[in-house]
């Protein structure tokens, strides 16, 4: 969407207002599929870094997932930009990808379409 859903983004909004990480979401973006919830931005980089920290590999890009910029962007009265999504998967026909949901972080603005909740997957 060049021009964001300011539904949407009133969703974000909420979620990060009240630091809630219950409200499930699905989105198409750039022709992906994604569902699960909502976490605030803060939370999302928290337990990225975590995840992060813990690889030997990854362990140098931890820092860039501080929570510090997250939290500045409401004292300041942004709108947000990006939905953050834990435990989430990429839809792909009856299969969700990773199998115990992942971090994604999705532009609002590339948001095609969109509906509250999440759907499931089986493997039947």
């Amino acid at each position: 969407m060049s021009n964001p859903d300011e539904l949407l983004v009133d969703i974000a909004a909420m979620v990060e207002s009240e630091q809630s990480n219950q409200m499930s979401l699905t989105v198409v973006t750039s022709g992906a599929v994604v569902t699960g919830r909502l976490a605030p931005e803060a939370v999302w980089r928290q337990r990225v870094w975590e995840v992060l920290t813990d690889s030997d590999h990854l362990g140098p890009f931890s820092g860039i997932f501080t929570t510090d910029r997250a939290q500045q962007r409401p004292a300041r009265g942004e709108a947000p930009t990006h939905l953050h999504f834990h435990v989430a998967r990429i839809l792909q026909g009856s299969i969700g990808i990773p199998e115990t949901g992942g971090m994604y972080r999705v532009a609002i603005r590339d948001v095609s379409a969109w509906t509250v909740g999440d759907f499931s997957y089986s493997d039947h």
